[in-house]
């Protein structure tokens, strides 16, 4: 079998990124004639065409990248699976994906999304993510890799470190995080909150808002943002660093920091909806605290990136939830228990990096591919 994966290639440290080079790293160790190219590469896609010949292409990404993933191939006779992820709405080319005879997605809530705004549910099938289980695995924070991570931060060895990562922190719930952890300040051992988020102009003002909520709630002197450019070899030493993992996410497709987190043995806390209700297992790899609020929207604003003119306006014929807010209560207790608990942190753990190992693991992920494409293309 012969399969040309487009993602954002060469890989930047993003979701989309990571979760193409992990497909097409899984497939390579399988001993499957593969190749990656950028999504957006027309010339470069055309020529793996015409002499490498793909038996499919795969391509990595969410519906407004139907142009690429499927018509660029369809226009040279390739046949195309898109592997999509979902923003919360599906605005166009529903003509396009109900044609196709296999649509990826990365978890049943996507499919869910996917199916209520118009798609064939039949032609739809959930791969999960793949992640390196063998970069991300358990290191006690005596490692010196490890040690000095924290150091950098500013986390004394003796601090209960609570970090979240993300291009930005506040769609992964830091203020929702940060609210519960005001609430149970005074009780809880000494604690340092450590957010990670990609450097750009959106989220430095995101960060801003954040450090005034910190400030508000009276706990900025133990919040730290951390805003560097680093590489995937770095990550996993990062997450090996915190004791615990907190992302009670606001939109989450598939989460792949949390079975990052837990493939290091780290205890998660997210959220009891989307993705999480796929990947995590409520008190027994995470806590997955209650969903206190949806947002929802009326109507929306798109443009030329969603395949519409600038400014097309969409009214929804019933409000849709574009996001959710986990319930700060169960997050405080969460994390309580978590914090004065270092047992159950370590059984929690334990559980996380065998769900990793059996159900994540990229080479898992690239032979579920393979059997699917089998099963459902007859491509062998």
């Amino acid at each position: 079998m012969k399969i040309l994966v487009l993602y954002e290639y060469p890989p930047q440290p993003g979701g989309l990124a990571t979760q193409g080079y992990m497909l097409f790293k899984g497939l390579q160790a399988l001993g499957v004639d593969v190749h990656s190219v950028h999504l957006e590469s027309g010339q470069e896609k055309e020529w793996y065409y015409r002499w490498f010949k793909p038996d499919v292409v795969v391509g990595i990404g969410y519906w407004g990248h139907v142009p690429h993933l499927v018509l660029h191939p369809q226009r040279y006779g390739v046949a195309a699976v898109p592997w999509l992820v979902a923003d919360g709405y599906i605005a166009n080319y529903r003509e396009v994906l109900n044609a196709l005879p296999l649509i990826l997605v990365t978890s049943q809530w996507v499919k869910e999304v996917y199916i209520r705004d118009g798609i064939d549910g039949e032609k739809i099938h959930v791969l999960p993510v793949g992640i390196d289980t063998d970069q991300f695995v358990p290191r006690d924070t005596s490692d010196p890799q490890v040690a000095t991570v924290r150091e950098a931060l500013g986390v004394l060895p003796e601090q209960c470190m609570i970090l979240t990562v993300g291009g930005d922190a506040a769609s992964k719930g830091a203020q929702e995080v940060m609210q519960a952890l005001s609430i149970i300040d005074h009780k809880a051992p000494d604690w340092r909150y450590v957010c990670k988020v990609w450097p750009q102009p959106r989220t430095l003002r995101q960060n801003l808002e954040d450090l005034q909520l910190a400030s508000h709630l009276g706990i900025e002197r133990r919040v730290i943002y951390t805003t560097n450019v680093v590489s995937r070899n770095f990550m996993p030493y990062l997450m090996a660093a915190c004791d615990i993992y907190a992302a009670p996410s606001r939109i989450e497709g598939f989460g792949m920091p949390q079975i990052e987190a837990g493939a290091c043995g780290k205890p998660v806390i997210s959220i009891k909806a989307m993705a999480m209700l796929d990947t995590l297992v409520h008190g027994k790899t995470a806590f997955l605290a209650g969903v206190a609020t949806e947002i929802r929207i009326g109507e929306t604003v798109l443009g030329e990136e969603a395949g519409f003119e600038n400014g097309h306006r969409i009214v929804f014929d019933t409000p849709r939830t574009s996001d959710y807010r986990a319930s700060v209560h169960d997050i405080a207790n969460y994390l309580m228990d978590l914090m004065t608990d270092a047992n159950l942190r370590r059984q929690m753990g334990q559980a996380g990096r065998k769900r990793a190992v059996d159900c994540y693991d990229y080479r898992v992920v690239a032979a579920k591919l393979l059997q699917i494409l089998q099963d459902k293309l007859g491509i062998r």
